[in-house]
């Protein structure tokens, strides 16, 4: 399995590469055009704020590659938020690939922003990514802002409002939290994701 993690200036892809190899899949760490369009799998993860990373790959020249891969491609954190329409955060135009705005979570009474700490998912579709996760699974979160609910929302989370916690459509998947903080929750998804069921 060619996996490769877009380096996009992410603070977690070192994390990201560890949690892969403990799943057997060492991933390259690519800004390549040609090597990104040669892989197997391609994960974009990201840590920051949107509109720096945006500028980031418009500087790299891979905004209309990452809008034209065909093999599965998965967002982390703020890598998820990226493959949306626009976000608030720096009111940017970003990927495309999810119709949507991702928007900042509003504090309110015991619900403090940023959102960091364990939540439960809460599937609300099928999908191979969700393979082996339940009602009763954990993900460990770390974000200010979050995608709506629509219907590419595959498990849900909630702090003071509802979110996307994953989401999917075609071949483009994303996970809000931290799938290489968050244990055996994490560690499945990543899995999930490298199999030939996710397609």
């Amino acid at each position: 399995m060619n996996v490769v993690l877009i380096d996009a200036g992410g603070a977690n892809i070192g994390s990201v590469r560890y949690a892969l190899q403990r799943l057997g899949t060492d991933a390259q760490l690519s800004a390549d055009p040609a090597v990104i369009c040669a892989a197997d799998r391609v994960i974009l993860p990201g840590v920051g704020a949107a509109a720096p990373a945006m500028a980031r790959l418009h500087a790299l020249g891979l905004v209309d590659l990452i809008q034209q891969l065909r093999q599965p491609l998965l967002g982390i954190c703020l890598g998820m938020q990226l493959l949306y329409d626009s976000s608030e955060e720096g009111d940017v135009a970003c990927l495309g690939l999810l119709p949507g705005r991702v928007r900042r979570l509003r504090p309110a009474p015991g619900v403090r922003v940023p959102h960091m700490g364990w939540n439960r998912l809460q599937p609300m579709a099928q999908s191979p990514l969700l393979e082996g996760l339940t009602g009763q699974s954990q993900a460990y979160f770390v974000h200010s802002f979050a995608a709506p609910l629509t219907g590419d929302t595959l498990a849900s989370s909630t702090h003071g409002e509802a979110f996307a916690a994953v989401v999917g459509r075609g071949n483009c998947f994303g996970a809000q939290f931290h799938p290489e903080r968050s244990a055996t929750t994490g560690a499945r998804l990543l899995e999930n994701f490298l199999s030939g069921a996710v397609a």
